[in-house]
């Protein structure tokens, strides 16, 4: 069996319904965790608008395109390295006027470091900030 320690996801496409109101909660929501629009791709005949977000200075790894229809039960976690940016990430959510879904805390169900909170985005999507790191909020 080949080796595939070093292989993951290199990016994520998740289709909207409304490019402009995903980017109005996307935006400061991933800002709070280091996350930012690097690249937008206008519509053309063929391919509809697109942005994608990375880490500063880095290539997109997850996109937003518009005009789509969101599919069922979507879930997308975003890992992040200290448990004070899943507080960042569900208090500016909060202030987003998303729909809370968990607030920070320990999912032992997971594993016993397992820190996340969830959240709703405008079109219905589950978004998680999680630290898998042990240590006090």
């Amino acid at each position: 069996m080949p080796d595939r320690s070093g292989s993951q996801i290199d990016h994520l496409n998740i289709a909207i319904p409304d490019l402009t109101r995903a980017r109005a909660f996307y935006d400061p929501l991933l800002a709070s965790i280091g996350i930012q629009p690097v690249l937008d791709i206008p519509a053309t005949a063929t391919d509809a608008a697109m942005t994608g977000y990375g880490w500063p200075d880095t290539k997109p790894f997850f996109w937003l395109i518009n005009s789509g229809a969101v599919g069922t039960n979507m879930h997308l976690a975003f890992t992040v390295d200290t448990r004070e940016l899943v507080h960042a990430f569900y208090d500016t959510a909060a202030g987003l006027d998303a729909q809370l879904l968990h607030p920070p805390a320990t999912h032992l169900e997971y594993h016993e470091h397992y820190y996340g909170a969830f959240v709703l985005d405008p079109h219905g999507i589950n978004i998680e900030a999680v630290c898998h790191h042990d240590q006090a909020p």
